[in-house]
């Protein structure tokens, strides 16, 4: 299998996050990919290529043009007001705020387009977070082109991004990038199978009301986990979109049984929308040892993910996102990748 992996990921440093009642030291941080990418070549899964650059108009496809101006210039408007370190919001569009405004100051700016407080904005994340997309758009122009399985090793990571929002760690949803060129380039359904241990409350937003990319999440609850107030059962897609959505939140110290079950339900769903490819947003923060997950998966448990989602026998594209046990987070990955490969038999290619 193929790797698509950008070292411009390391211009993305946090100085911090504010969680847990205290201002703490970042789990998403650039070893976690490189302990990935050393697992990989250790492992001999394949080639490892760099992105090819895209237009920006593969990600205005999917997120508000005035969202991307704001990545491009926030850290240089925060700057520009002798602020030392990265931009962080310092209030949040809740409450009965308007959120139709998309002007104004950076501080305005933040409290518009970001989540939460813990994910800044550098005066280099612009630049990390164009190259994962494009690790993204790399690997999803292999898929169009006949290429049965590609790893986009992305980071920042994007499921938490939505069309005109930011947070998680997420800018860009890389994902959702992924799943609108497949559209554009000749295919007439995308599934999205979420396999993090937190919703993809960003993919979800993007896809809600279109019917022709199917969005499935596995995840904690979101009344007890980030980024709560969305992912729960009962959002099934609007419009257009109504039954292309699902979610499938699960319990506090949920294990291998019960999970995998819900993947089982997610993977029927996803055969009976008959798709012509399939984007795995691919967390590995179910482990039992993640800082800052409440699952209890172990690491033979992420080959059989691979497995099962070989079971599909369609074109797949891997798109990186959570994960934040280091010293796991290599093994884990590649396990899910190495039994996918080990269980793929017969894909069918697709062509643009």
């Amino acid at each position: 299998m193929r790797t698509i992996y950008s070292d411009q990921h390391r211009l993305h440093v946090s100085p911090g996050e504010f969680g847990f009642g205290e201002f703490v030291p970042a789990f998403e941080k650039p070893e976690r990919v490189e302990i990935i990418l050393d697992r990989i070549r250790e492992v001999g899964l394949g080639a490892v290529e760099p992105p090819k650059e895209f237009p920006l108009e593969h990600i205005t496809s999917v997120h508000a043009p005035f969202l991307i101006d704001f990545l491009r210039t926030a850290h240089a408007e925060w700057s520009a007001l002798r602020r030392p370190g990265a931009a962080y919001p310092i209030a949040f569009a809740g409450g009965g705020l308007r959120r139709d405004r998309i002007g104004g100051s950076v501080d305005t700016k933040l409290a518009r387009y970001c989540i939460d407080a813990a994910t800044p904005i550098t005066a280099t994340t612009w630049r990390a977070a164009l190259a994962s997309a494009n690790c993204a758009l790399t690997a999803a122009a292999l898929i169009a082109q006949g290429e049965s399985a590609v790893f986009a090793l992305c980071r920042p990571p994007g499921h938490h991004a939505g069309a005109d929002h930011y947070g998680g760690y997420c800018f860009l949803n890389n994902a959702a990038i992924a799943a609108q060129y497949l559209r554009d380039h000749g295919l007439k359904k995308v599934a999205i199978v979420d396999v993090d241990y937190h919703h993809g409350n960003g993919t979800q937003n993007i896809f809600y009301s279109r019917g022709d990319v199917y969005f499935v999440s596995i995840h904690a609850d979101p009344d007890f986990e980030y980024p709560f107030l969305l992912g729960y059962a009962d959002e099934t897609g609007a419009g257009a979109g109504e039954g292309a959505n699902l979610n499938l939140p699960l319990p506090e110290g949920t294990g291998w049984d019960r999970w995998a079950a819900a993947l089982d339900q997610a993977l029927a769903a996803a055969r009976r929308f008959a798709p012509d490819a399939v984007v795995v947003s691919l967390g590995v923060d179910t482990y039992r040892g993640d800082p800052i997950s409440r699952f209890r998966l172990d690491s033979e448990d992420f080959l059989r993910i691979g497995e099962r989602l070989a079971s599909l026998k369609l074109p797949t594209l891997f798109v990186m996102e959570g994960g934040y046990a280091i010293d796991q987070i290599g093994i884990n990955t590649v396990n899910i990748l190495q039994g996918f490969g080990g269980a793929a038999r017969s894909v069918p290619r697709v062509s643009a």
